[in-house]
């Protein structure tokens, strides 16, 4: 893989918080506690955007 590790970082970071927002609407959809999903995905998104930030010419298109 030729892209630098920030931009696969930030993919990857992207698809964990899609993931996680996905899981977060089934438990709602279930009547159960989504209580630590959205923990989980404020943290990445925490991460994500630091990331971001840190590197903002090597934002993925």
């Amino acid at each position: 893989m030729d892209e630098d590790p920030d931009s696969y970082r930030i993919l990857k970071l992207r698809a964990e918080i899609l993931e996680l927002g996905s899981a977060i609407r089934q438990l709602q959809r279930e009547g159960l506690d989504h209580a630590a999903a959205q923990l989980l995905i404020s943290r990445k998104r925490a991460q994500l955007e630091q990331l971001v930030k840190a590197n903002p010419d090597r934002r993925p298109a």
